[in-house]
């Protein structure tokens, strides 16, 4: 397969004045910015040196609906108008490659990250093609996913291991909550301890809405415990059985998923992977079906945020 890469975008390739003000003026003259992220999967915008003062009016043109991060089962804090900061996790670790909210009955269509910092050392943001990843898995792998897999949740009530469903769905009214999982078509219970239990099954690929290609798009490597590494994987058992932990993956039926199917699904998409290595003032928009991301472990202060449309 042909080697895949984002598209760089810069004033000089497109024509436009340097400067935040001249990619807002490009991005509102454009009208095949679709036509151009469905060929190219992810562009990146550099040498616009865009800020936190202009980077409203540019998500405004990029992503046109933003929405929030409802059911989101990362670490992030929201600090603007469905803007968030990318997912925080201690820094020395790699977050392996997956589709955001891919676990979830709908996904963002579009993803925009904004680098506000630059890392001093590392801190790329991994891309993968997802067909690239779907096709670098062994048969038996794919074949042993076929049918899908369930996806559990176990949220805290306000106090406890992981992220409270106060925070997950950002609301406080249980009702609001019952609507949206039934919707959903997910399985629920409330516990006696004021915390929830959430299961879904999901399919483990789909196709692309416009190229039909099928691309790899679950995130069972990110919620087994395998794919934490063995150190922290036994760590959790000494904790917790696993079926308790706040997340947890099975295959469909509620079978095992084998450990060497988790670290082969997490090692093959990042071997994969494309690095967007980041400059202050940045932007990548990715088609979050077509393409999976990550995030390389980093040295010094590092701040990208984050916004999703449909």
């Amino acid at each position: 397969m042909e080697h895949w890469a984002p598209l760089e975008l810069d004033p000089a390739s497109v024509g436009a004045e340097p400067g935040p003000q001249g990619l807002i003026d490009h991005l509102r003259a454009a009208t095949d910015l679709g036509d151009l992220l469905v060929k190219h999967k992810a562009l990146v915008f550099r040498g616009f040196h865009v800020t936190p003062e202009e980077l409203g009016d540019v998500m405004d043109l990029l992503l046109p609906n933003r929405l929030a991060y409802v059911h989101g089962n990362s670490p992030r804090t929201k600090v603007g108008q469905n803007v968030y900061t990318s997912t925080e996790y201690p820094p020395q670790y790699d977050i392996s490659m997956h589709n955001e909210m891919s676990y979830a009955h709908q996904w963002p269509a579009r993803l925009l990250f904004f680098c506000a910092v630059a890392p001093e050392t590392g801190g790329a943001t991994p891309v993968v093609d997802g067909v690239r990843w779907l096709d670098s898995l062994d048969p038996e792998v794919r074949e042993a996913f076929g049918q899908g897999v369930r996806y559990t949740q176990n949220l805290h009530g306000g106090r406890g291991f992981g992220k409270s469903w106060q925070d997950t769905f950002e609301t406080a009214e249980r009702d609001q909550v019952e609507e949206f999982l039934s919707k959903s078509g997910s399985e629920f219970t409330w516990k006696p301890d004021g915390g929830l239990r959430v299961s879904q099954v999901r399919p483990s690929t789909t196709r692309h809405p416009v190229t039909g290609d099928e691309v790899w798009f679950n995130q069972a490597d990110q919620w087994h415990v395998a794919g934490l590494g063995d150190e922290t994987a036994a760590a959790l058992h000494q904790i917790m059985p696993e079926e308790d932990l706040p997340q947890s993956v099975t295959f469909a039926d509620g079978s095992a998923i084998p450990a060497e199917h988790v670290t082969q699904i997490r090692d093959r998409g990042l071997s994969e992977a494309v690095n967007v290595d980041w400059r202050t003032g940045d932007l990548l928009l990715i088609d979050n079906v077509a393409v999976g991301h990550g995030r390389r472990s980093f040295t010094g202060p590092r701040r990208i945020l984050v916004a999703m449309s449909d």
